[in-house]
């Protein structure tokens, strides 16, 4: 049955998804604001199928931050990427830059707040992503970054990615961590499995933290639901 709900899932959602694409389009020429509104039904529509069809649901732990921060969460799966969108009020996302090369594309990604960075993680590349990152600033708005760099197993815990410390110490924002153990139920391969998806809020971190803190204590909070 994992499998039949998986391919269901798909079929629906990546159809879906396509026309939410053409349609988004449409959406951008009306500024930022009806833009994020579209993104923010799309990601409802994404947690409407994970629930109804996959039997996925999401369990909050913890309290969502109140102002601007930059939240530092855990990524095992596609999962989060779209559900921290939806939970979270018009956040900003740091996105592998793949994701934003589509012709045409890169206007409307930008257009929402999409910062774009390269997987090899060159001084260049991280250059771009703080400039990026800057602008966000003046908007007050949060900032959803991965700081391990991609997604990982369950259980697995890699240092933070140097762009993390980068981005903490340009944004004088509070850090806030999320764990989230969604890799159980959406491995990378294979069919997902029904239960629930916990996202785990911890405490505000100041900014203005040593590097070596700021890392240690963020990297403790995201994988606290593997103790």
């Amino acid at each position: 049955m994992d499998r039949l709900r998986s391919l269901v899932f798909s079929i629906v959602f990546l159809t879906g998804t396509a026309m939410a694409i053409a349609i988004g389009f449409g959406f951008a020429l009306a500024g930022q604001r009806a833009l994020s509104r579209y993104v923010t039904a799309w990601t409802r529509f994404h947690a409407l199928c994970a629930r109804l069809i996959l039997g996925i649901h999401t369990r909050i732990e913890g309290r969502l931050p109140e102002g601007p921060a930059l939240i530092a969460a855990k990524h095992e799966s596609m999962y989060e990427t779209l559900e921290l969108v939806r939970i979270l009020p018009f956040p900003a996302v740091v996105v592998k830059r793949e994701l934003t090369d589509f012709p045409g594309w890169r206007w409307v990604t930008a257009l929402y707040g999409l910062v774009p960075v390269d997987r090899e993680a060159s001084a260049k590349a991280l250059r771009a992503m703080l400039k990026a990152a800057e602008r966000l600033n003046t908007e007050h708005r949060s900032l959803v970054i991965f700081p391990e760099g991609t997604r990982v197993r369950p259980g697995e815990e890699p240092p933070l990615q140097a762009g993390f410390a980068g981005l903490y110490r340009a944004m004088g924002m509070p850090v806030v961590p999320v764990a989230i153990d969604s890799g159980r139920l959406w491995p990378r391969k294979g069919p997902k499995h029904r239960g629930i998806v916990t996202f785990r809020f911890g405490a505000p971190i100041p900014p203005g933290l040593p590097r070596a803190e700021i890392e240690r204590r963020v990297h403790e909070a995201i994988n606290a639901l593997h103790h």
